[in-house]
């Protein structure tokens, strides 16, 4: 589809007119009125109106928080990872601005397990020289660091008999101490051939794949005081060879960390229904993370900010998570210290998660199913948030389309708890579709974010456009839930000064029909965020 549709300008100047009902993109929409003159400042401004917060909620105060972001990455190793000075300093900053608006934050600390690799090599010395690339062997997740030079390989329980190689501690009856113990995959984690290597006396453990390709995994948790790599079969079977010696060396930090959650509310009339906004503030080590997700946190900060002097009817609690990109650890454990009680006090969550991809699509979470099934149990009245920000774009004249809940971002906690969850996305590494470019611009065939998890996510990494229409996005289903969630759960507040976009959802004119798309939702299939490769 290739429909034209009117500028947001000209879409807001028809919603801003006199008069109480309009009819708006096929669907009734309340009368807004035009916003206070810029003359009034918003600082301190009661921003009770749709039309008020979304002035107020500007892409250069967002961008200020971006910036913010950066430098703090520039000035820590480039990256702002929870765990690291530089998530520290993120936290600091969201914290700041929080006080500077007058609200109290709560920093939430819990523990989880840190790994940096910083380098690596491996080499055979004997009996024909031989230096690998990155290509031929991969530091496994949480391994320790250490270098051994010139060590015996000593092949263990090859062939595999019994559970596997290296899977019982008799596997290595007659292990010469200070040796390297190469096992193959199979029959247990590697974490169990790693520590029954290391209670024989290994200096360092070559795991081999037990299929082609090359093995990426994972020790789970820290704990290993030696070195373990994977290679690939071909790679195992040469190693296996008597009289082989090599060289390895990784230098690593595995261990367990506290980082934070930050968390501060918006006290409202009642507080037995909170409206919850989240994003998570942590980058992975790779980058900075303005994308992901310096631009979630950014939007949310903002739009804090700007609802300080609301008077809202339901309690609206923001929340920055940590260690996300571990696997949604912070959001994880805050659901998991609440009590029953405050579980039902949680009357919805909205998730910002990257919603600035510099090739953009607008995605929403697809509470209803209707583009695709979800692989997790939806809570009823989510569908309902879907079409609150559905409203928002419709009212604009935007083009947006439905994002799986696939489980992989902070809302999954949430709707375990089954609490009703929504939220935006713009996409990651998934390749833009030529269908989608009309509809949001860019280019087909590239990531929605080519630099995904890269040190390329800086600030230039980020749609100034798409950025502005979702930071009015979350403004408007912030505030518009702030006041009324009755649609959501049943829980009757009161109509938001001014009126709101309120569309009819079996009559949209923008939402990208699951005819017309080819995708999945702005993620591949495997997309995670936990990257240590498989356990065993």
């Amino acid at each position: 589809m290739t429909q034209s549709h009117p500028s947001r300008r000209s879409r807001i100047a028809v919603a801003g007119t006199a008069g109480g009902v309009l009819a708006l993109a096929g669907s009734v929409v309340t009368a807004l009125p035009a916003a206070a003159g810029g003359g009034n400042g918003c600082e301190n401004r009661n921003n009770n109106t749709v039309a008020k917060l979304t002035e107020c909620v500007t892409l250069e105060g967002v961008t200020e928080h971006l910036e913010a972001f950066q430098e703090i990455a520039d000035d820590n190793e480039g990256n702002r990872a929870s765990g690291t000075p530089g998530y520290e300093a993120s936290v600091e900053y969201v914290e700041q601005r929080l006080q500077a608006a007058g609200y109290e934050s709560t920093r939430q600390s819990f523990e989880f397990p840190f790994f940096q690799l910083r380098s690596s090599s491996f080499s055979r010395v004997t009996p024909a020289p031989a230096t690998y690339s990155a290509a031929d062997f991969t530091p496994m997740t949480y391994t320790a660091a250490g270098t051994v030079d010139d060590g015996v390989v000593t092949p263990v329980d090859l062939p595999a008999t019994g559970l596997g190689s290296g899977c019982e501690t008799g596997d290595f009856t007659g292990f010469a101490a200070g040796t390297v113990a190469l096992v193959q995959r199979g029959g247990c984690a590697f974490a169990v051939k790693a520590q029954n290597a290391q209670l024989a006396g290994a200096s360092a453990v070559i795991v081999f794949n037990n299929t082609a390709g090359p093995l990426a995994g994972t020790l789970g948790a820290p704990g290993t005081r030696i070195p373990v790599i994977g290679v690939s079969t071909a790679l195992g079977q040469e190693l296996a060879a008597p009289g082989t010696t090599v060289d390895l060396a990784v230098d690593s930090t595995s261990e367990t960390r506290t980082t934070y959650n930050v968390v501060a509310e918006l006290p409202g009339r009642t507080s037995d229904n909170v409206v919850m906004a989240g994003a998570h503030l942590d980058s992975v080590l790779a980058g900075p993370g303005i994308n992901d997700n310096g631009s979630g946190s950014a939007a949310i900060l903002e739009v804090a900010e700007n609802m300080a002097e609301v008077k809202p009817v339901n309690t609206v609690r923001f929340a920055w998570w940590g260690a996300e990109e571990l696997g949604l650890l912070g959001s994880e454990h805050y659901v998991s210290q609440l009590s029953d009680a405050q579980v039902a006090d949680i009357g919805l969550y909205l998730n910002f998660d990257m919603v600035g991809s510099p090739n953009f699509a607008r995605f929403i979470y697809d509470g209803d199913q209707s583009d695709f099934t979800a692989p997790v149990a939806v809570p009823e009245g989510s569908d309902q948030i879907e079409y609150v920000l559905e409203d928002y774009f419709e009212a604009q004249g935007l083009w947006y389309e439905g994002s799986e809940f696939s489980g992989r971002s902070d809302y999954q906690a949430f709707i375990e708890a089954e609490i009703p969850s929504g939220g935006l996305f713009t996409g990651a590494e998934v390749l833009k579709q030529e269908y989608q470019v009309p509809l949001y611009g860019g280019l087909a065939g590239v990531a929605y974010d080519r630099n995904y998890h890269q040190a390329g996510d800086t600030i230039g990494n980020v749609d100034p456009k798409a950025l502005e229409t979702n930071s009015d996005a979350i403004a408007y289903s912030v505030l518009t839930l702030s006041y009324d969630t009755s649609r959501v759960n049943g829980a009757q507040g009161r109509p938001v000064p001014g009126g709101t976009f309120q569309g009819d959802p079996t009559d949209r004119q923008f939402r990208v029909t699951p005819e017309q798309k080819a995708g999945g939702g702005g993620l591949s299939p495997d997309h995670d965020h936990d990257h240590g490769g498989e356990e065993i």
